[in-house]
């Protein structure tokens, strides 16, 4: 891959700069976003948006990462746990303890669930919920409607895939769930019967591990600064935890953005996944006819079609 770069890139240098130019055709899915109206984004609540500091990296610059929330029916009680963790600041000072390649990043306080936990477990605060493992579904949602005629390539983990309100969802049986796609956020839990309070999240940072849907709650997604969770050193112990106690990342502090100064609250929004634009942008994601590439393979997995979402007050 390396020469044929090289290659490229040299033939290009060698072009007069009208024949550079990108051949005409379909547009891309980035395009097509890109041409979505003002009243086909969707506004996402600063109630339902967690903001995580973490400490800042070796040149000294900041990190911030900011997650959104899964919204009802889905892992509500999770959810109120999470919202009750950080208004209590319980998130301040815990640290990344696990990043395990092409898997997850997860953190929580380094003495629950770690194998070099060094001290005793951070008291929680009272008043969370106890989570039942059947909330891991809910009742199957209007189906003609979730559709929104975004056809989705057979799934081999559900009889179904679609999207509702932004999220991507499958079902079977009666009952729909989020799915592990990409950036989505998790519950870190023990074995069976616990399901954890949310004291403990992960992060999905490489291909889809679509066999945890449904065994554990999925609560959320990074929507912004996933880079600076990615990028992270692997772990070198069982399940990539850090051996080392110093390679943990410390976290400042993890808040309801509703919480923050009105000046430091960050505004996101979505493409409506009801909409004309993204049952576009789903098809050619599906289907590339943009011109670099030359066979259209004809689907996407649920997991391949990521809903766009953007940052609309960057500079704050």
């Amino acid at each position: 891959m390396k020469h044929l770069l090289a290659a490229t890139a040299a033939f290009a240098l060698t072009l007069p700069v009208s024949a550079q130019e990108e051949p005409k055709g379909a547009p891309s899915p980035n395009q097509i976003v890109e041409s979505a109206a003002a009243s086909e984004w969707v506004a996402i609540s600063p109630e339902d948006l967690l903001v995580m500091t973490l400490a800042p990296d070796a040149q000294g610059k900041a990190r911030q990462v900011v997650i959104q929330l899964m919204p009802a029916p889905f892992s509500q009680g999770w959810v109120e746990n999470i919202r009750t963790l950080a208004r209590a600041q319980w998130y301040d000072g815990i640290s990344v303890n696990r990043v395990q390649d092409n898997y997850v990043v997860q953190w929580g306080d380094p003495n629950v669930d770690n194998p070099e936990a060094d001290g005793p477990a951070k008291p929680l605060p009272i008043g969370l919920n106890k989570v039942p493992e059947t909330e891991y579904m809910t009742e199957a949602l209007g189906l003609a409607l979730s559709m929104n005629e975004v056809e989705i390539e057979e799934d081999p983990y559900a009889e179904t895939s679609f999207f509702e309100q932004g999220w991507p969802i499958s079902w079977a049986e009666a009952q729909s769930w989020p799915v592990h796609c990409y950036g989505m956020v998790g519950v870190g839990r023990s074995y069976s019967p616990d399901t954890g309070s949310g004291a403990e999240l992960y992060t999905v940072i490489g291909h889809a591990p679509r066999h945890l849907d449904r065994n554990i709650a999925l609560v959320g997604r990074v929507i912004g600064g996933i880079e600076h969770l990615s990028s992270l050193p692997r772990g070198k112990g069982l399940l990539g935890f850090y051996e080392d106690a110093g390679k943990r990342v410390p976290i400042e502090s993890i808040r309801i953005a509703s919480d923050l100064p009105a000046a430091g609250q960050p505004d996101f929004e979505y493409l409506n996944t009801g909409g004309e634009t993204f049952a576009r942008y789903a098809d050619a994601r599906g289907n590339r006819r943009d011109p670099f590439f030359i066979t259209p393979v004809g689907g996407a997995d649920i997991c391949n079609i990521p809903v766009p979402v953007r940052r609309i007050n960057a500079t704050k």
